[in-house]
This record gives C-alpha cells, structure tokens and sequence, in this order.
C-alpha cells in the first residue's frame, strides 16, 4: 500500500500530476540526481506517477523499479532520443504501455546504440514508426533554443506525420522552466496542436530531484564538453528549474488541462519490470526428455567416471538431495548450460575449473563443472541455494586465460548476439578522479588540483578533511575550494558510463533484445545489455561467469609436459590429495610461482598456520584478505590454533556458525550465519547484509546495518562489547571478504600447483615461463628459484630451443636433468621463418653471426616471454661460441 504524501495532505485541492520526462545519472554528465532519489522526491511531493527517460538507456530502471515498489509509487517505463534533422531539433520521448510495448521499446534501443560505436547511438525520423514502437506512447518535446518561424513550420509538419503514425498516442510537451518568454512559446506549441490536432501534455525536462543539485549538474556539464564552468556559456542550463517541483508551483505554471493529460498519459502505461519472464536457452536438453531428465542422465554419467568403483552411498544421497532441489526450484536449464560450456571447453582441451556458491556440489562435481570431491569436505551446496532465500545460484567458471576467447566465440556462434551478451558494470567516479574532474570544471590551479588528487586517500567529503586541504596549501573557508571539495563528494559513486564485466553472460531462450537493451563494447566482438550486473536479481535475470584464471593455462601446460615425459596421460585428478612432502614445502612457505599463497602477506602466515589438511588451505586462502584483517580476525584464529587461547563461543547458538573455524569468523557465510543466529536477521535480512558486503563499491554499505546488528545482538543477551567487535569484522568483510566456497575451488588449484612445484619442478617452470604474463613473480624471478631448487636453466641453442620452454633429458648426465629453455628477443623474421626447416634438413656446426657481434655479446641475458611472441625459434649460444 502507498505511503500518503504529506504533500497530498496538505493540499487536497492540488491536481494530478505526472512527470513524464525525467533523466537520471545514468544519462551519464546530464543527470544530476540518483534514480532511488528522484524517485524519493516524486513520492514525497505526492506525484501520480514518474516516468525514468534516459537518453536511449533504460540503465537507470531498475533501480528506480525498486524504490519505487517499496513507495508505492507508479514508475513509467521510458526513453528518450535526441533527433537532429535540417528542421531543428527535437527530443522524442517514448513510453512502453505493456510488455509488448517495452519489448519494441528495447528492440529500438538496441538497433540505436548497435549502429555507433560505444556510448553512442544513431537514429533518425526514419526509424520511428509505429511499426518499430507499437504498443508505446510517443511525446515530442522541440529544443527551444533553435525555434523559429521556419522550425515552427517543421514542427507542424513532424506533428502530422507523428499523428498518422500513432493517431492518439503521439503528444506534444510544454516544458516551461521560467524562460523570459515562457507565455510566447506556449502560446506558439498551442497553435501548433490547434493546426496538427496533437494535443499538448505538461512535462518538466528533470535532470535534478531538488534545485540544489544545480551546482553540481553544471560540474558535469562542464566534464561533458570539457570545458570549465566559467566557459560552457549557453551549454548550462540558465536557471534550476528543471527539477522535480511541487505541484502548486506547477498549477500555476501550466494550464490546467496540461496536467490532466499527464495522468491521462500515464493511466495508458501499465508495463512494470515485474512482468518480465526470464528462460533459460532450451538447446542443451537432450531430444524427447525434461530439463530434470537431462540434467539427472549427465549427473549420472559424470558419476560412474568420478567414481568407477561405484557411487559412495553418502555421495549418492547428496546427489539425490541436490536434483530434487534443483527440480523444485527450476535451475535445471543454468546447470545444463554451464555443463555444455564445459564440455566444450574439454573438447577443445581447454583447462577449466568451477567456483562460485553453487560449484561445490555433489553435482557440479558429476557433471565435471568442480574438481572438488563433496567427499574431501562438508558440502556448501545448501547454503547458497535454499527454498527460504530462493537465491539463484552462482557458478563462476575460470578457463585458461589464453583461451578463454575462444569459450566467448562459441556462446556468440551458439546463442547470437540477439540471446547472449555481457552484463554491464557500472564505472563510478572514484576519490580521485572526482577530485580532478571537480576541479578543472570549477577552474581549480592543475598544480593544486594535483596536490590534492595525489593524496586522495583520506578524501570521503567529511568535515575533518579540513587540515588535509590546509596541509595542501588550501583554504577550506575559500568558497571555491568549498565548492569543489562539495561537489567531489557528491560525485562519488555517480555513475560514469557502462563498461563490461569480466565475463557474465546473460542468455535466454527468446530474444534477450526484448528483455533489455543490448549495446555495443569497447572491445571488438563484444556487446553488453545495459543492466548492471548487481541489478540483475531485482528483474530475476541469470548470469553464467566466463572468467578467465592464468594459473589454469599453467596447470594445463604443466599436465601436459609431464605426460610427455611420462608416456601416459597424467590428469589433474591424478594428482593425490594428501602428500606430506607438499606439506612440507608449504609450511616452509616454499611457494614462489604456486596459485593464491605466493605473495609476501601468505608467505609470511603459512609458517604460522601450518597448513596440513585441504580444509586448512580454505582457511589460508581467506584469512589474507582485508575483511579479515581490518576486522581483527587473523590472530585470534592463529593463537586458538596454536592452543595460546581456548576455542570459545559467547554463547552456545554460535557455535553452528564458528565451529569450524575455532570461534572467528573468516567467511562472508559465518557473517550472515551470525546475523541470523545472534541478531535475529530474517533469511532476507541475512541476504541484503550478504549484498552490502558484495556491493561495497556502490552506495550503501554495511555500516546501515550498525544499529540492527549491535541493537539485535545486546538484545539477545551479548554484551556491547562483543557485539560491537562483531561488527567490526563486519565492517572488515564490507571491505573485501572471501566467500567459503570460493576459497575451497581456489585451494583446490593452490594444492595442484604446489604438488607440481615440489614434484615436477622443471616442467612447473617451464609452464609458467610458457604461460606468461601472469602470477606475481616475474620470469626472472622465477628462474632464479628454480635454480635455487639445482634446476638448470639452460640458455638458448638453435639446434635445439622450440618456440616454447621444453624440457630436455641427456643421458651422458649422471642425474637426468630437465632444464626450461628461455626465449630472448627474436631476430628478423626472415631467419625465423627459415630456421625450423633448415634445421630439420642438417643441424649447424656454428651459430650465425651478426655484424658487429663478438664473442663476449653474444652471451645474451633471457628476458620474458611477453617481449618474444612474434619468435619463432631461438637465438643460439653454441659451445664453439
């Protein structure tokens, strides 16, 4: 039920209104105001209903959909499009009426912005027909500051014709904001609906929800076109009125039939984001069968290979709980879609690994999405997907990060780019960038600008940054140094433009260009709808991660060499899981070049933690990171390991929650069990502080939490004390915490590359080389651990070095040794082209000589394999050299 306006309550007497022609910040520098604020605003003046038109986006929508469902208020689902011809200028506003109307509205979006490049769009009178927006409602606003006696003309005759295409559905807007001649245009916009028979609606032209935000809405004109406030001239609007107004003021501006007919406008528009239905792409299942049929012969399948001595009864009841599960909550169609992406991976030999909240299943592991075994640790797979959150689930799979290419190829080729795209990520103005946009737009010293910027840090646009602006040699009393410090943190967390994830794939079984609008990439052979990824849920879209891991390509590589060498196909299940040498090197911290564990900060605690089990490498894996750190967790855990101090619970609920690690709290999943068990959070309370945590970057937070975690926690019997250090920890996560099961797939992969580091240490190296750039050791670096482990490096010889690092066994060595070979910079690519087949004709008695070469240069430092790629064989240091 709505919440009463106090506007309303006020003034009964007041007409209806409704905004229909509003941009939010996701009109990117042309909006000054968040959608959740202009929404806020809307209600609290007692609007009928608002409209959201971003400029050819509908990016802003879904956020608006939310605040609005939980005020009550009426959101109208629109765009707008700016349309330059010969005759003028004109805005054209189009508004869904129904499904079918958004589903047009989506389509013509996306025809726009797929005809430019990124960020820009290309349409023109051409395109709009009532063909291409059925079912919509069309408001043409004309540019008053190109009017004239002939635009007037060319108005009419755009009137006519946007009358013959949509009869009674195409408007046309008054938008008066207190110009000096507010009553001639008027007057001219009812000749022109007299003549034409379109009739005219009221409209605000809103950029802001209140006229405060002008400031800043002139800041991001000025970023827009690049020029200093003081020089945009007539680019600035000339005064605050385009913002969300009271409606007495709007009585008086506007005839009163003006303002009827935006209720009229908006009684046609019934399309809400509730409607849409997402499905899953059908492809993957087999003929004449279900999706849970499907889903439940390849589970099966991937069993009896897992498992050939037969299924372990605890293994087959998980199995057994999980598909009924999955059944009851329709996800059949996400597994079997991240099944095939896999097989296909697998087919193309394409190293692969699952992780993400639903990987660690006894499922995913059949269906060859995990290599983690449900029977190596306690299952996760029902605390992510459950029937009272009804959460979708969410595997994230890593492929080898120099074919991951390839596995995006094969989504286009199967789905077209009309099913599948990339998710959008929002790019918000950070510290810095705000700082320096702030200031060359309010005409701020460049060396003063760089002085603050340098030390953004400290910067969150609070009070006490006051001495820090002193200590830069600024005045914070200097009205322009106010203003500027005001208006950078207004710009935190405004959106900037779209960018693409990583590799969140949305696909459907329908046209996704129906459901949202589809936009190109920066990146060639890439498109990406408009929605954020962290907007998805609230439509009930489903994204599969294509993500990319470069120690996949290293394992992969490393397999292979040691099958080589071993005559026998050697497999990453091959590998044991329990191995005391391993252990051994771990603890000793051992690890240069290994996944995850390598960095200063992990070699530093292995010693400490002493890692001797799977589980404890979980723990190593999550532990350093900053939520656990800045919340205070790391030397509790590490003293009650170390037996210092006893395991201990504040009270005995928690124990549920932090039995497995010692009474600390280092998961994301301990934080929201916590919430639930000693602050009273419902599942959906649990959720929404699992997303604030998630979510950090973006507004919001944990710290609104604050009072509902420590209040809820002294309420059940904990001290303020306790609780308040509870959340801090929280506070740590909101920061970045590590998911349980994230960290078990990534353990898994740490205790892979261990096991071939301490085993198979050359053909390590040499996939590492091979492998390059990734990890956090340079190949120099690299090398030189190598050799500390009295592994030979050899340097390069034409008669033998491929393109990439080999391993070489000679029998004349007492010890068989295996040694990487290390690219250099290639020479020209004549004698590239023509070493291999020469060299398979007749080996060289001498290496080539180069002019002006002599024997002391030529004994060449090897460099990283990045700086080789267009090498095609090796440069020689031969004996007789």
């Amino acid at each position: 039920m709505a919440t009463p306006s106090p506007f309303t309550v006020g003034f009964p007497g007041l007409p209806a209104y409704a905004e229909l022609h509003c941009r939010t910040n996701f009109s990117f520098q042309v909006g000054a105001s968040h959608a959740e604020e202009l929404v806020a605003r809307a209600h609290a003046l007692g609007y009928s209903a608002l409209a959201i038109t971003d400029e050819c986006s509908v990016a802003g929508l879904v956020r608006a959909h939310a605040e609005a469902k939980k005020l009550g208020l009426k959101l109208l689902a629109g765009s707008e499009f700016v349309l330059d011809g010969g005759d003028g200028r004109f805005r054209l506003i189009a508004l869904a009426h129904n499904l079918k109307g958004w589903g047009a509205l989506c389509e013509f979006i996306t025809a726009g912005r797929r005809a430019a490049p990124k960020g820009g769009y290309r349409l023109d009178w051409h395109d709009v027909t009532a063909d291409r927006l059925p079912d919509c409602e069309l408001i043409l606003a004309p540019d008053r500051l190109t009017r004239s006696a002939i635009t007037l003309e060319a108005l009419c005759d755009r009137l006519t014709l946007g009358r013959c295409q949509f009869g009674s559905n195409f408007w046309l807007a008054a938008e008066l904001l207190h110009g000096l001649d507010d009553d001639l245009w008027l007057t001219q916009l009812e000749q022109a609906s007299a003549r034409t028979g379109v009739p005219l609606v009221a409209a605000g032209d809103v950029v802001m929800h209140v006229r405060s935000r002008k400031v800043l809405h002139d800041v991001l004109t000025a970023v827009r076109l690049g020029t200093p406030v003081a020089q945009c001239g007539f680019g600035l609007q000339p005064n605050a009125e385009a913002h969300l107004r009271p409606r007495l003021r709007l009585a008086a501006l506007y005839p009163p039939e003006l303002l009827a007919n935006t209720t009229v406008v908006a009684a046609r528009c019934s399309f809400s984001l509730d409607e849409l239905r997402y499905q899953y792409p059908m492809e993957t299942v087999l003929p004449g069968t279900t999706p849970a049929q499907t889903l439940r012969h390849h589970t099966e399948e991937g069993a009896r290979v897992r498992y050939p001595q037969g299924v372990p009864a605890p293994v087959q009841k998980q199995i057994e709980h999980e598909l009924a599960l999955i059944a009851e909550l329709r996800y059949e169609m996400y597994f079997l879609t991240v099944h095939d992406l896999v097989r296909f991976a697998r087919s193309r030999g394409i190293l692969c690994q699952g992780r993400g909240s639903a990987a660690n299943s006894a499922v995913c592991y059949c269906l060859g999405v995990t290599e983690v075994d449900p029977a190596r640790m306690s299952v996760l797979f029902e605390r992510f997907i459950s029937r009272e959150r009804n959460e979708p689930p969410d595997i994230d799979v890593d492929f080898e990060h120099q074919r991951r290419e390839e596995v995006i190829q094969y989504i286009y080729a199967k789905y077209g780019r009309e099913r599948a795209a990339l998710t959008a990520v929002v790019i918000c103005w950070r510290t810095r960038s705000a700082l320096r946009d702030a200031g060359r737009a309010l005409g701020m010293d460049l060396a003063q600008i760089d002085a603050l910027a340098k030390e953004h840090y400290w910067f969150d646009g609070s009070e006490g940054a006051a001495q820090r602006v002193r200590d830069a040699g600024l005045d914070p009393d200097d009205l322009r140094v106010r203003q500027w410090l005001e208006t950078a943190a207004q710009l935190l967390t405004f959106p900037r433009h779209l960018s693409q994830h990583v590799g969140g794939f949305v696909l459907t079984q329908g046209l996704l260009t129906r459901l949202v609008p589809v936009e190109n990439a920066a990146m060639p052979d890439r498109s990406i709808i408009q929605w954020d990824k962290d907007d998805l849920d609230a439509v009930g879209l489903l994204k599969v991660d294509v993500l990319a891991l470069g120690m996949l390509s290293a394992i992969r590589r490393c397999l292979a060499l040691v099958s080589a060498r071993r005559g026998v196909d050697f497999r990453m299940q091959d590998i044991p899981g329990d191995d005391p040498a391993t252990w051994d090197m771990i603890c000793a911290a051992d690890t240069v070049g290994v996944f995850q564990i390598e960095s200063r900060a992990q070699m530093s605690m292995l010693p400490r933690l002493k890692p001797r089990c799977f589980y404890d490498l979980v723990i190593e894996v999550a532990i350093v990171r900053p939520g656990p750190i800045q919340g205070g967790m790391v030397h509790p855990y590490l003293r009650r390991r170390q037996g210092l101090e006893p395991v201990e619970f504040p009270q005995e609920a928690l124990r549920e929650a932090l039995g497995r690690t010692l009474g600390v709290p280092i998961f994301q999943e301990q934080v929201m069990q916590i919430a639930m068990l000693a602050a009273g959070f419902s599942a959906g309370e649990a959720d929404s502080l699992r997303r604030s945590m998630a979510a950090w970057k973006r507004k919001g937070g944990v710290h609104k939490f604050h009072e509902r975690i420590v209040g809820g926690m002294v309420e059940r019997g904990y001290t303020e004390a306790f609780a308040q250090g509870i959340f801090r920890q929280i506070e740590g996560f909101g920061e970045y915490g590590f998911p349980e099961s994230h960290a078990a797939s990534f353990a898994l992969l740490v205790w892979v590359s261990c096991w071939l580091k301490r085993h198979e240490p050359a053909a390590f190296l040499a996939a590492m080389l091979n492998s390059q750039p990734l990890g956090f050791y340079t190949p120099s670096q690299l090398v030189q651990d190598a050799r500390r482990h009295h592994i030979e490096v050899r340097p390069i010889d034409v008669t033998t070095s491929d393109w990439d690092c080999t391993l070489e066994e000679e029998a004349a060595s007492m010890n068989l040794g295996k040694w990487g070979r290390i690219p250099i910079r290639p020479p020209s690519p004549e004698i590239t082209s023509a070493l291999h087949p020469n060299r398979a004709l007749t080996p060289f008695p001498h290496p080539p000589k180069h002019p002006g070469s002599s024997r002391r240069n030529r004994a060449l430092t090897p460099i990283s394999p990045t700086r080789a790629k267009s090498l095609h064989q090796k440069l020689p240091t031969h004996p007789s050299a």
